[in-house]
């Protein structure tokens, strides 16, 4: 099938943040006086949002307030450092040049906060997606696995769900794209591997940009 429109996730998708969110999450940890963890270890806690990431890192029965706190110097430092490291996969950008090329419709939807997917959509794809939508539950709009998100980015791109496709890699995601009533490419080098995510339903999986494009 050609699907004309492709709504991304960010995190494990197209951008690899790992680095960039573990030092953030382990210096927010640390100015707190809390426990850090390794790379791999945030990987698994990330997927629905930086308060999700931070109530996962923080010892267990630490308190909500002081989870506020952490969360805020977490927001304060990633706001800072969140491109010391972060960079697009391999084959990323030429990937989104095509598909622009070919007329499609390109939109992100993260559950990282508002201002952090802005800032890094605008820096590496500013040329090929206009639309970038961050967690801002405060408007009312509920963070994936809920649809809204996804609703909103298809609304500013002026189009319906026919044709669209959910792009990501977690997860998160194939509940977000069976919550929008819409099919989900599941890719391979992100934050979760094949086992887990054929385990939380995912059908079709693919193991490169290069290869997604064939499957779009």
């Amino acid at each position: 099938m050609t699907y004309q429109t492709i709504v991304f996730d960010l995190d494990g998708t197209l951008l690899d943040t790992l680095d960039d969110l573990t030092a953030s999450c382990n210096y927010a940890l640390e100015a707190h006086g809390m426990p850090v963890h390794s790379r791999d270890e945030v990987r698994q806690f990330v997927g629905n949002g930086v308060r999700r990431l931070i109530e996962r890192a923080v010892p267990a029965g630490t308190s909500a307030k002081q989870i506020e706190e952490v969360l805020s110097t977490f927001q304060q430092h990633y706001l800072l450092h969140g491109l010391d490291k972060t960079q697009p996969y391999e084959g990323i950008r030429e990937m989104l040049a095509e598909l622009k090329a070919r007329g499609c419709q390109l939109a992100v939807v993260s559950n990282k906060f508002y201002k952090a997917t802005q800032e890094l959509i605008a820096h590496f794809f500013g040329d090929t997606i206009n639309v970038a939508i961050g967690e801002h539950e405060a408007e009312g709009i509920r963070k994936k696995p809920a649809p809204d998100t996804v609703f909103e980015a298809l609304r500013q791109l002026n189009v319906g769900k026919v044709g669209a496709v959910y792009v990501g890699d977690s997860d998160v995601d194939v509940e977000t794209a069976k919550n929008c009533g819409i099919p989900c490419i599941s890719v391979l080098w992100g934050f979760r591997n094949r086992e887990f995510l054929i385990q939380h339903g995912a059908t079709t999986l693919v193991e490169s940009p290069e290869e997604l494009l064939t499957r779009v």
